[in-house]
Parts: C-alpha cells; structure tokens; sequence
C-alpha cells in the first residue's frame, strides 16, 4: 500500500499561484510512476500531469501546458505541482495518484481543494 496526501490547496485570484505537495509513505516513492488529477464539480476526473520515476519524464494535459509544472523529490518521497497563471476553470479538487505502470495509478489521495476566483 501507498499512503498519499496532498497539501497546499486554497482560494486563489485569477492569475496567482499555487504551490501543491503530495507526501507519500509505505513503499519506496522511486518505484512508482505519479501523477495529478482534477475534478470540478459536476465533471469526470481529468488528467492534469505526471512524472517518471526518476522525474526525467513529464507529461501535461494540454489545458495546463507552459503553466503547471510537476515535480518530484524522491528523498522527500513528495511530489509537487506549480500552478501558475491560475484560471477560474482550474478551480477542482487536486488528487495526487501513483501507479507502476505508465498511465495507470493503483493509490489515490484524499484530494485538496483549489478554488480561483475571478
């Protein structure tokens, strides 16, 4: 098992930034592929970003393209997410996951709100 929780949400002007954490523990962080997810109200969970195990590697869905950035500290055995250029439709709750396997995710976090007002 994956123990993962994020940290950092909050309420945010339209074009701020936020800074999100998601601890991990359990097994050894290096192993395993992670990732963010988002989902608004009313909406599917949609994919946001990943990393590679050795942070190498990462992956954006177009709407977050050249504003967030993914990155991972394994002696941390935390992964982070830089949300800059913030947008009212970003507004979601933010779940960190992690998997083995590319594109999929075994271990899920709680979620931490992010809301950006306009």
């Amino acid at each position: 098992q994956v123990q993962l929780v994020e940290s950092g949400g909050g309420l945010v002007q339209a074009g701020g930034s936020l800074r999100l954490s998601c601890a991990a523990s359990g097994r050894t962080f290096s192993d395993y592929r992670m990732g963010w997810f988002r989902q608004a109200p009313g909406k599917e969970r949609e994919f946001v970003a990943s990393i590679s195990r050795s942070g190498v590697n990462t992956y954006y869905a177009d709407s977050v393209k050249d504003r967030f950035t993914i990155s991972r500290d394994n002696t941390k055995n935390t992964v982070y997410l830089q949300m800059n250029s913030l947008k009212p439709e970003d507004t979601a709750v933010y779940h960190c996951a992690a998997g083995r396997a590319f594109n999929q995710y075994d271990f899920w976090g709680q979620g931490t709100q992010v809301t950006v007002s306009s």
